[in-house]
């Protein structure tokens, strides 16, 4: 049965996306079969997964107004090794769409349970706005993997989102909690970021994950050539660095 797990954090550009398909690919190359469902209109995830978003006859814009289902809207990437549920513009539709219809937040937890046995992981890429897409991420989710950078505004982003996940946590998903903090883009010659990851791991504890991700050229050319770090060049740092967060989330779900 798989482990469904959100890449969420309400600061954009900390490196949500970066983390999803890279912790994909990881966990694909670890032996994991793994199921990536894209829930950002801008469908980033998907490109970055080497499915062109314009091209999908099906994507989770259809499954969340289920006119289809996962096992049809699916595609599998080759070069990534792992399933991928896709997102293009379709979906900011969804948003309006969703507002009157029944069990509007738990469309995507519906659709996923007609799959969860075919995977080992589910890892869902949510938009950085605490919208219906989010809540419907939020209330399937076993937990939360919160990518963030070293930073001071870094540090009031995920009070809030620690916030959101205690309000989804007490009225829609008992079972949600924060799995780990990701210290990722880290560059540990600036002081301030070494400051900030104390803290973190002071007031964390072990929820701050043991792997933390460089700052790397080649994750950051990766998503133009439509592939994660890890199959884009997967000798460098970043590469490397999050194939260990893979086998440290294979290890960590099995102490769960």
């Amino acid at each position: 049965m798989a482990k469904i797990f959100c890449i969420a954090n309400q600061k954009g550009g900390v490196g949500k996306t970066t983390t999803t398909v890279n912790l994909a690919a990881g966990l694909a190359l670890v032996g994991q079969r793994v199921l990536m469902v894209d829930l950002d209109p801008q469908g980033n995830a998907t490109m970055g997964s080497g499915v062109d978003k314009r091209k999908l006859a099906l994507t989770v814009y259809d499954v969340l107004l289920e006119s289809a289902s996962i096992q049809e809207a699916r595609v599998h990437s080759e070069k990534c090794g792992y399933d991928v549920l896709g997102a293009n513009r379709e979906l900011a539709g969804a948003e309006v769409e969703l507002v009157e219809v029944e069990r509007r937040e738990k469309r995507l937890k519906l659709a996923l349970e007609a799959v969860v046995a075919e995977y080992d992981f589910v890892l869902i890429d949510c938009p950085p706005s605490l919208s219906m897409l989010t809540l419907n991420g939020l209330c399937c989710a076993h937990g939360v993997i919160v990518p963030m950078q070293c930073e001071y505004f870094a540090l009031e982003g995920l009070t809030d989102l620690v916030n959101t996940i205690k309000q989804v946590h007490a009225n829609l998903n008992k079972d949600l909690a924060i799995i780990g903090l990701l210290r990722v883009m880290f560059d540990p010659r600036i002081t301030l970021q070494q400051q900030v990851s104390d803290q973190l791991k002071e007031h964390f504890g072990d929820k701050v994950f043991n792997t933390v991700i460089p700052r790397n050229v080649r994750l950051a050319e990766a998503p133009s050539y439509g592939l994660p770090g890890v199959v884009f060049d997967p000798s460098s740092k970043g590469a490397q660095a999050f194939v260990a967060f893979a086998e440290e989330m294979v290890q960590r779900i099995k102490r769960m």
